[in-house]
């Protein structure tokens, strides 16, 4: 009985040194995660929006359902397009995905 008192006496509870090292794997892949999928994310929406905020009458561009087409007139909120079949759209600014002339570069 006093050897096992004993022993107890010798061990050292678990310290902060232990946990924080069992929790280092997480840390490091949050932050792999964040440098390889957040930043770029944060950098292309940003480049979006100055995009938006930059479009006047003559830009073709492209909404995010695929639509091409001429903007004719710009509203604070939306925007008015003319589309191949000579109809008018009007549609919201957070609908644009991008200049048509971007995309027939990058293909």
């Amino acid at each position: 009985m006093v050897f096992y008192l004993a022993f107890l006496q010798q061990q050292q509870p678990p310290g902060l040194g232990g946990f924080i090292i069992s929790l280092l794997p997480f840390f490091i892949i949050l932050g792999i995660f964040y440098v390889l999928i957040i930043l770029p994310q944060r950098r292309r929406y940003r480049e979006l929006q100055q995009l938006i905020a930059n479009l006047k009458v003559g830009d073709r561009i492209v909404t995010t359902g695929g639509i091409i087409g001429t903007i004719t007139a710009v509203r604070n909120k939306s925007l008015l397009v003319r589309t191949a079949d000579k109809s008018i759209l009007e549609i919201s600014r957070s609908a644009v995905a991008g200049l048509h002339a971007e995309e027939e570069e990058k293909a």
